[in-house]
Parts: C-alpha cells; sequence; structure tokens
C-alpha cells in the first residue's frame, strides 16, 4: 500500500485548506484512515481518523475546525481544515491501517501565517 498526500501550502490565519491522501495498492477491504501533524520541534501527534464505517474522532486542538472524510471508491481520504491558525503549522501526514498493517504516506508542510 502506498500513500501520497497533496494540498498542503502556505495560508493565512483564518483560512483554510484542503488535504487529500491517495491510496494504491492492496487496500480492498476493512481499513482505517487517519492524519497526524508533527511540527518543528514537537512530536508527530493524532490528528483525525475515520474507519471503514465512517466513525471519526479528532485530536482535542480540531475544536471543530476540521472534517476528516472518505471516497472509498476512489481509495481517497480528505482532511478539511477550516480556520487555520498558526500553531496548525506542520507537515501533516497521512496513515492507514489495512488488515491490521499500518502505512505512512509522505507528508504534505502546511503553513499558516499570522
Amino acid at each position: 500500500v502506498q500513500l501520497q498526500a497533496s494540498g498542503g501550502g502556505l495560508v493565512q490565519a483564518g483560512g483554510s485548506l484542503r488535504l487529500s491522501c491517495a491510496a494504491s495498492g492492496s487496500i480492498f477491504g476493512v481499513n482505517t484512515r487517519a492524519w497526524y501533524r508533527q511540527a518543528p520541534g514537537k512530536q508527530r501527534e493524532f490528528v483525525a481518523i475515520i474507519t471503514s464505517g465512517d466513525n471519526t474522532n479528532y485530536g482535542d486542538f480540531v475544536k471543530g475546525r476540521f472534517t476528516i472524510s472518505r471516497d472509498s471508491a476512489k481509495n481517497m481520504v480528505y482532511l478539511q481544515m477550516n480556520s487555520l491558525k498558526p500553531g496548525d503549522t506542520a507537515v501533516y501526514y497521512c496513515w492507514a491501517n489495512v488488515r491490521g498493517i499500518t502505512y505512512w504516506g509522505q507528508g504534505t508542510q502546511v503553513t499558516v501565517s499570522s
């Protein structure tokens, strides 16, 4: 399974971005998808997760600003990020658990200017 994240960029505080994660390979069957992020000098932290049954959960810091969604037919997962803050600046990584095996994609940089 390969994961390819895209959609990062530079945005002003209060703006929005939509990240995408494309999965390829043997991703058929039950799978859980998620987003993590890592800011400079900090540990990687959980952002959002969506199960194959479309149950979702978010990191405490999200506070209703982000929405994770998926298009299973296209093996895509999205992260809609609104009301972005400078503290959201980080490299965002997509993650998948496919039949008990976890995979990471390369990151996409999100920079929020004040």
